[in-house]
């Protein structure tokens, strides 16, 4: 088997299911893990989501979403009218907030201009089409317009962050770009949303609990198949 399967199933029977990406039910402020989206407007959280998490742990994004949730601000034309000031200071927590004021106005713009608005007509585009416009926002990446996709879209590709980058080059891949290591897990795993989904939350949680940036090797429920802990 596919070291990368042989790694997946390994974190799945050691975290179990998790959920991403957490999102807010009706009546509610905080986001919880329900296992996505099931509406336009939580879509449309998970888009601000993938936005503010830039740069910064989800639990600094989560105090945003909330503020976001209280001002009833999880909405295309109401982000596009409020003042730049004003957004930043309700996002504050997530970091670069003057910066992602911006990026979540220019995300909102851009579907106001192209798609009057609709989230759902947007995400009717195929995962080529998608990419390519969520990179022409100013703002926007590939690891942040593959998380839209994913988990917003929920359509199968997969996201690359630092925490899989450093998994990967710790257990003994050689791929550093995000396409290679993208193309490594696509070819690697079944073409499924759920799939991608599961197996990239499994290794969000391992960077965030045991391989950090000094890891917890003896831990780890996948050094059987790490070259950096048989070298350690």
């Amino acid at each position: 088997m596919d070291k990368i399967r042989l790694v997946y199933n390994s974190l799945f029977s050691h975290f179990g299911p998790q959920h991403w990406w957490p999102v807010t039910e009706s009546g509610k402020l905080h986001p919880e893990y329900t296992g996505g989206p099931k509406n336009e407007r939580q879509q449309l959280e998970v888009c601000f989501g993938a936005i503010l998490t830039q740069n910064t742990n989800w639990k600094n994004v989560e105090k945003a979403i909330i503020n976001l949730n209280k001002n009833k601000l999880i909405d295309i034309k109401k982000i596009k009218n409020i003042r730049n000031k004003k957004l930043a200071k309700i996002i504050k927590s997530s970091g670069y907030h003057n910066q992602k004021a911006k990026k979540l106005k220019n995300f909102c713009n851009f579907l106001l201009k192209n798609y009057n608005g609709n989230l759902s007509l947007f995400f009717k585009n195929n995962i080529k089409k998608l990419r390519k416009e969520l990179l022409s926002v100013n703002g926007i990446g590939p690891e942040t317009a593959d998380s839209i996709i994913l988990y917003a879209a929920k359509k199968p590709v997969f996201v690359i962050d630092a925490y899989t980058k450093r998994i990967l080059n710790r257990v003994g891949y050689k791929e550093e770009g995000y396409d290679e290591l993208q193309k490594l897990f696509m070819q690697s795993l079944p073409n499924s949303e759920r799939l991608f989904n599961e197996c990239h939350a499994l290794l969000v949680e391992l960077g965030k609990s045991i391989c950090k940036k000094e890891p917890l090797c003896g831990k780890c429920p996948v050094n059987n198949d790490c070259k950096y802990f048989k070298n350690t």
